[in-house]
Protein backbone atom coordinates (compact mmCIF):
# COMPACT_ATOMS: atom_id res chain seq x y z
CA UNK A 1 0.00 0.00 0.00
CA UNK A 2 2.83 2.13 0.53
CA UNK A 3 4.40 4.33 -2.39
CA UNK A 4 7.68 3.93 -3.72
CA UNK A 5 9.75 7.09 -4.73
CA UNK A 6 10.29 7.42 -8.61
CA UNK A 7 12.57 8.72 -10.79
CA UNK A 8 11.50 9.97 -14.19
CA UNK A 9 13.50 10.78 -17.28
CA UNK A 10 11.46 12.87 -19.03
CA UNK A 11 12.86 12.84 -22.99
CA UNK A 12 11.51 14.70 -25.69
CA UNK A 13 12.15 11.39 -27.50
CA UNK A 14 11.19 8.92 -24.78
CA UNK A 15 10.10 8.36 -21.15
CA UNK A 16 12.06 6.12 -18.60
CA UNK A 17 10.25 5.11 -15.61
CA UNK A 18 12.51 4.19 -12.72
CA UNK A 19 11.39 2.46 -9.52
CA UNK A 20 13.06 2.61 -6.06
CA UNK A 21 14.71 -0.82 -5.10
CA UNK A 22 13.16 -2.10 -8.45
CA UNK A 23 15.54 -0.51 -11.31
CA UNK A 24 14.21 0.63 -14.71
CA UNK A 25 10.29 -0.67 -15.45
CA UNK A 26 8.83 1.56 -18.01
CA UNK A 27 10.41 2.74 -21.43
CA UNK A 28 8.17 4.51 -23.73
CA UNK A 29 8.07 6.83 -26.41
CA UNK A 30 6.95 10.30 -25.60
CA UNK A 31 4.07 10.51 -27.71
CA UNK A 32 -0.01 10.15 -27.01
CA UNK A 33 -2.56 9.89 -29.49
CA UNK A 34 -6.48 11.70 -28.71
CA UNK A 35 -9.51 11.96 -30.59
CA UNK A 36 -10.11 15.42 -31.73
CA UNK A 37 -13.78 15.52 -31.33
CA UNK A 38 -13.91 14.21 -27.73
CA UNK A 39 -10.60 15.45 -26.59
CA UNK A 40 -10.24 11.00 -25.57
CA UNK A 41 -7.16 10.21 -24.82
CA UNK A 42 -6.51 6.78 -26.84
CA UNK A 43 -3.16 5.58 -26.71
CA UNK A 44 0.17 6.51 -25.05
CA UNK A 45 4.28 5.75 -25.41
CA UNK A 46 4.60 3.12 -28.24
CA UNK A 47 1.09 2.29 -29.38
CA UNK A 48 0.84 6.20 -29.91
CA UNK A 49 4.21 6.22 -31.67
CA UNK A 50 2.50 3.63 -34.34
CA UNK A 51 0.27 6.28 -35.01
CA UNK A 52 2.86 9.03 -36.24
CA UNK A 53 1.95 10.73 -39.56
CA UNK A 54 -0.75 7.71 -40.28
CA UNK A 55 -3.37 8.92 -38.44
CA UNK A 56 -6.96 9.72 -39.78
CA UNK A 57 -8.85 13.64 -39.46
CA UNK A 58 -10.14 12.85 -36.07
CA UNK A 59 -7.05 11.03 -34.37
CA UNK A 60 -3.98 13.74 -33.98
CA UNK A 61 -0.72 11.63 -32.14
CA UNK A 62 1.57 14.54 -30.37
CA UNK A 63 5.20 14.51 -29.06
CA UNK A 64 3.88 16.83 -26.04
CA UNK A 65 7.66 17.63 -25.18
CA UNK A 66 10.27 19.89 -27.50
CA UNK A 67 13.97 20.63 -27.37
CA UNK A 68 13.40 19.19 -23.82
CA UNK A 69 10.98 21.43 -22.23
CA UNK A 70 7.31 20.90 -22.25
CA UNK A 71 5.26 22.34 -25.28
CA UNK A 72 1.81 20.96 -24.09
CA UNK A 73 1.09 21.20 -20.52
CA UNK A 74 -1.99 19.15 -20.50
CA UNK A 75 -0.65 16.73 -22.42
CA UNK A 76 2.32 16.16 -21.04
CA UNK A 77 0.27 15.82 -17.48
CA UNK A 78 -1.80 13.12 -19.12
CA UNK A 79 0.88 11.20 -20.46
CA UNK A 80 2.37 11.23 -17.24
CA UNK A 81 -0.36 9.99 -15.33
CA UNK A 82 -1.03 7.38 -17.60
CA UNK A 83 2.45 6.10 -16.66
CA UNK A 84 2.64 6.53 -13.11
CA UNK A 85 -0.62 4.78 -13.10
CA UNK A 86 1.11 2.07 -15.09
CA UNK A 87 3.96 1.25 -12.55
CA UNK A 88 2.45 2.49 -9.37
CA UNK A 89 -1.16 1.76 -9.28
CA UNK A 90 -3.83 3.10 -6.71
CA UNK A 91 -1.97 2.82 -3.44
CA UNK A 92 -2.91 4.82 -0.03
CA UNK A 93 0.48 7.32 -0.51
CA UNK A 94 1.31 9.31 -3.01
CA UNK A 95 4.83 8.61 -4.58
CA UNK A 96 7.72 11.21 -4.04
CA UNK A 97 8.90 11.79 -7.75
CA UNK A 98 12.22 13.01 -9.13
CA UNK A 99 12.36 14.39 -12.71
CA UNK A 100 15.30 15.33 -14.68
CA UNK A 101 15.74 18.10 -16.15
CA UNK A 102 17.72 20.02 -19.11
CA UNK A 103 20.47 22.37 -17.34
CA UNK A 104 19.37 25.03 -19.27
CA UNK A 105 15.57 24.99 -18.31
CA UNK A 106 14.27 28.31 -16.91
CA UNK A 107 12.12 28.90 -13.96
CA UNK A 108 8.84 28.99 -15.73
CA UNK A 109 9.77 25.74 -16.94
CA UNK A 110 10.99 24.21 -13.81
CA UNK A 111 7.46 25.16 -12.51
CA UNK A 112 5.83 23.75 -15.13
CA UNK A 113 7.35 20.84 -14.45
CA UNK A 114 6.68 20.26 -11.08
CA UNK A 115 2.97 21.26 -11.65
CA UNK A 116 2.57 18.58 -14.19
CA UNK A 117 4.01 16.06 -11.74
CA UNK A 118 1.75 16.82 -8.94
CA UNK A 119 -1.06 16.80 -10.95
CA UNK A 120 -0.40 13.37 -12.53
CA UNK A 121 -0.42 12.22 -8.91
CA UNK A 122 2.90 12.79 -7.10
CA UNK A 123 3.40 13.85 -3.58
CA UNK A 124 6.26 15.85 -4.24
CA UNK A 125 8.42 16.43 -6.94
CA UNK A 126 12.22 17.51 -6.92
CA UNK A 127 13.81 18.03 -10.30
CA UNK A 128 17.41 17.14 -11.27
CA UNK A 129 19.27 18.26 -13.94
CA UNK A 130 20.94 16.05 -17.03
CA UNK A 131 23.95 15.92 -17.04
CA UNK A 132 24.65 15.56 -12.74
CA UNK A 133 21.91 12.60 -13.18
CA UNK A 134 23.57 11.02 -16.89
CA UNK A 135 27.08 11.78 -14.64
CA UNK A 136 25.89 9.40 -11.47
CA UNK A 137 24.05 6.96 -13.64
CA UNK A 138 27.58 6.35 -15.62
CA UNK A 139 29.25 5.51 -12.18
CA UNK A 140 31.32 8.66 -11.84
CA UNK A 141 31.87 9.41 -8.25
CA UNK A 142 30.51 13.26 -8.13
CA UNK A 143 31.03 13.63 -4.59
CA UNK A 144 35.43 14.10 -4.87
CA UNK A 145 36.53 17.33 -5.81
CA UNK A 146 37.61 16.29 -9.03
CA UNK A 147 37.00 17.56 -12.68
CA UNK A 148 34.30 15.08 -14.61
CA UNK A 149 32.85 16.29 -18.30
CA UNK A 150 29.73 14.57 -19.84
CA UNK A 151 27.86 15.18 -22.71
CA UNK A 152 24.54 13.93 -22.90
CA UNK A 153 22.69 14.14 -26.38
CA UNK A 154 19.15 13.48 -26.15
CA UNK A 155 16.44 13.92 -28.10
CA UNK A 156 15.55 17.30 -27.91
CA UNK A 157 18.55 18.98 -26.13
CA UNK A 158 22.13 18.16 -25.70
CA UNK A 159 23.59 18.98 -22.06
CA UNK A 160 27.13 19.45 -21.36
CA UNK A 161 28.39 19.61 -18.19
CA UNK A 162 31.66 20.24 -15.86
CA UNK A 163 31.05 18.26 -12.44
CA UNK A 164 33.05 18.29 -8.96
CA UNK A 165 31.85 18.30 -5.50
CA UNK A 166 28.36 16.92 -6.35
CA UNK A 167 28.08 20.19 -7.95
CA UNK A 168 27.53 21.72 -11.99
CA UNK A 169 30.88 23.84 -12.09
CA UNK A 170 30.23 24.95 -15.79
CA UNK A 171 27.29 24.06 -18.32
CA UNK A 172 25.47 24.90 -21.48
CA UNK A 173 22.19 23.44 -22.83
CA UNK A 174 21.70 23.73 -26.30
CA UNK A 175 18.38 23.09 -28.42
CA UNK A 176 20.27 20.53 -30.91
CA UNK A 177 20.41 16.77 -30.25
CA UNK A 178 18.87 13.32 -31.70
CA UNK A 179 15.43 15.31 -33.16
CA UNK A 180 17.79 17.88 -35.13
CA UNK A 181 20.03 15.10 -36.52
CA UNK A 182 16.79 13.68 -37.80
CA UNK A 183 15.36 16.88 -39.61
CA UNK A 184 18.95 17.23 -40.74
CA UNK A 185 18.27 13.81 -42.78
CA UNK A 186 14.99 15.13 -44.32
CA UNK A 187 16.31 18.31 -45.50
CA UNK A 188 19.64 16.55 -46.79
CA UNK A 189 17.90 13.80 -48.79
CA UNK A 190 15.04 16.42 -49.99
CA UNK A 191 18.33 18.69 -51.35
CA UNK A 192 20.39 16.40 -52.39
CA UNK A 193 17.70 13.72 -54.38
CA UNK A 194 15.04 15.27 -54.73
CA UNK A 195 12.55 12.99 -52.57
CA UNK A 196 10.56 13.74 -49.69
CA UNK A 197 11.01 11.02 -46.75
CA UNK A 198 9.13 10.56 -43.36
CA UNK A 199 10.61 11.64 -40.04
CA UNK A 200 10.15 7.62 -38.83
CA UNK A 201 12.65 6.56 -42.22
CA UNK A 202 14.78 9.19 -40.75
CA UNK A 203 15.20 7.78 -37.50
CA UNK A 204 15.95 4.83 -39.02
CA UNK A 205 18.63 6.12 -41.46
CA UNK A 206 20.11 7.84 -38.36
CA UNK A 207 20.39 4.33 -36.29
CA UNK A 208 21.33 1.91 -38.91
CA UNK A 209 24.21 4.08 -41.42
CA UNK A 210 23.98 6.98 -39.38
CA UNK A 211 27.70 8.20 -38.42
CA UNK A 212 29.63 11.71 -37.68
CA UNK A 213 33.41 10.42 -37.88
CA UNK A 214 34.20 8.29 -41.34
CA UNK A 215 33.56 4.65 -41.19
CA UNK A 216 36.39 2.32 -42.10
CA UNK A 217 33.98 0.75 -44.81
CA UNK A 218 31.64 2.69 -46.11
CA UNK A 219 27.42 1.07 -45.95
CA UNK A 220 24.45 2.23 -47.68
CA UNK A 221 20.66 1.54 -47.38
CA UNK A 222 17.79 1.23 -49.49
CA UNK A 223 14.70 3.89 -48.66
CA UNK A 224 11.69 4.81 -49.92
CA UNK A 225 10.04 8.49 -50.30
CA UNK A 226 8.00 10.49 -52.35
CA UNK A 227 9.56 11.76 -55.57
CA UNK A 228 9.11 16.18 -55.64
CA UNK A 229 9.48 16.04 -59.51
CA UNK A 230 6.92 13.16 -60.11
CA UNK A 231 4.82 13.07 -56.66
CA UNK A 232 5.23 9.17 -57.32
CA UNK A 233 7.34 6.27 -54.96
CA UNK A 234 10.45 6.10 -55.41
CA UNK A 235 13.39 3.71 -54.62
CA UNK A 236 17.09 4.82 -53.91
CA UNK A 237 20.50 4.58 -51.90
CA UNK A 238 21.58 6.70 -49.38
CA UNK A 239 25.32 6.02 -48.41
CA UNK A 240 27.08 6.36 -44.94
CA UNK A 241 29.45 9.30 -46.39
CA UNK A 242 26.31 11.55 -47.04
CA UNK A 243 25.22 10.62 -43.97
CA UNK A 244 28.29 12.97 -42.53
CA UNK A 245 27.33 15.67 -45.13
CA UNK A 246 23.83 16.05 -43.41
CA UNK A 247 24.98 15.87 -39.95
CA UNK A 248 27.57 18.60 -40.65
CA UNK A 249 25.59 21.43 -39.10
CA UNK A 250 24.27 19.98 -35.43
CA UNK A 251 28.02 18.12 -34.84
CA UNK A 252 29.78 21.79 -35.49
CA UNK A 253 26.79 23.24 -33.10
CA UNK A 254 27.46 20.57 -30.31
CA UNK A 255 31.51 20.63 -31.02
CA UNK A 256 30.96 24.06 -30.23
CA UNK A 257 29.00 24.25 -26.86
CA UNK A 258 31.80 21.69 -25.72
CA UNK A 259 34.67 24.48 -26.47
CA UNK A 260 33.23 26.71 -25.40
CA UNK A 261 32.33 24.72 -21.88
CA UNK A 262 35.89 23.98 -21.22
CA UNK A 263 37.20 27.45 -21.95
CA UNK A 264 34.87 28.55 -19.25
CA UNK A 265 36.31 25.48 -17.08
CA UNK A 266 39.01 26.40 -14.27
CA UNK A 267 42.52 25.51 -15.49
CA UNK A 268 42.78 22.57 -12.42
CA UNK A 269 39.35 21.16 -13.42
CA UNK A 270 40.44 21.17 -16.90
CA UNK A 271 44.13 19.25 -16.09
CA UNK A 272 41.05 16.94 -14.17
CA UNK A 273 39.13 16.13 -17.61
CA UNK A 274 42.06 15.64 -19.81
CA UNK A 275 43.29 13.05 -17.35
CA UNK A 276 39.79 11.74 -16.51
CA UNK A 277 38.52 11.92 -20.30
CA UNK A 278 34.95 12.99 -21.88
CA UNK A 279 31.90 10.45 -21.11
CA UNK A 280 29.31 10.41 -23.26
CA UNK A 281 25.31 9.61 -22.61
CA UNK A 282 21.99 9.69 -24.24
CA UNK A 283 20.78 8.55 -27.62
CA UNK A 284 22.00 10.18 -29.63
CA UNK A 285 25.92 9.70 -28.52
CA UNK A 286 25.23 6.46 -30.11
CA UNK A 287 25.48 8.05 -33.62
CA UNK A 288 28.52 6.39 -35.23
CA UNK A 289 32.08 8.10 -34.39
CA UNK A 290 30.16 10.63 -32.09
CA UNK A 291 33.26 10.24 -29.28
CA UNK A 292 35.93 10.00 -31.78
CA UNK A 293 34.67 13.63 -33.42
CA UNK A 294 34.84 15.12 -30.06
CA UNK A 295 38.01 13.58 -29.23
CA UNK A 296 39.85 14.72 -32.77
CA UNK A 297 38.66 17.84 -31.75
CA UNK A 298 39.37 18.58 -28.24
CA UNK A 299 42.36 16.10 -27.83
CA UNK A 300 40.97 14.76 -24.76
CA UNK A 301 39.92 10.91 -24.50
CA UNK A 302 36.46 10.61 -25.06
CA UNK A 303 34.25 7.54 -24.69
CA UNK A 304 30.57 6.45 -24.49
CA UNK A 305 29.36 5.07 -21.29
CA UNK A 306 27.89 2.03 -20.74
CA UNK A 307 23.96 1.64 -21.52
CA UNK A 308 24.29 5.56 -22.57
CA UNK A 309 20.45 5.19 -23.08
CA UNK A 310 19.53 4.34 -19.62
CA UNK A 311 22.60 6.24 -17.88
CA UNK A 312 19.96 9.54 -16.97
CA UNK A 313 17.12 7.58 -15.63
CA UNK A 314 19.66 5.24 -13.38
CA UNK A 315 21.14 8.67 -12.05
CA UNK A 316 17.78 10.06 -11.65
CA UNK A 317 16.87 6.84 -9.94
CA UNK A 318 19.75 6.56 -7.62
CA UNK A 319 19.29 10.45 -6.36
CA UNK A 320 15.86 9.01 -4.81
CA UNK A 321 18.50 8.11 -1.99
CA UNK A 322 19.15 12.10 -1.06
CA UNK A 323 15.08 12.98 -1.26
CA UNK A 324 14.85 12.07 2.29
CA UNK A 325 17.35 14.61 3.11
CA UNK A 326 16.06 17.71 1.07
CA UNK A 327 14.33 20.38 3.20
CA UNK A 328 11.14 20.84 2.08
CA UNK A 329 11.51 24.07 0.40
CA UNK A 330 13.79 22.13 -2.60
CA UNK A 331 12.79 21.77 -5.91
CA UNK A 332 16.21 21.61 -7.64
CA UNK A 333 18.24 18.82 -5.82
CA UNK A 334 21.59 19.86 -8.53
CA UNK A 335 21.33 23.55 -6.70
CA UNK A 336 21.16 22.15 -3.24
CA UNK A 337 24.09 21.31 -1.07
CA UNK A 338 22.59 18.84 1.15
CA UNK A 339 23.67 16.30 -1.61
CA UNK A 340 27.65 15.55 -0.07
Amino acid sequence: MFAKDIGIDLGTASVLVYIKDKGIVLREPSVVALDKNTGKLLKVGTEAQKMLGRTPGNIVAIRPLREGVISDYDMTERMLREFIRKVAPIRLFKPRVVICVPSGITEVEERAVIDAGIQAGARRVYLIEEPLAAAIGAGIDITQPDGHMVVDIGGGTADIAVISLSGIVESASIKVAGDSFSEAVVKYIRKRHNVLIGDRTAEELKMKIGCVFPRPEEVSMEIKGRCLMTGLPRVFTVTSSEMIEAFEEPCARILEAVHGVLERTPPELVADISTNGIVMTGGGSLVWGFDKLIESHTGIETYVADDAISCVAHGTGRSLDWVGEMQDGTMNISRSRQML
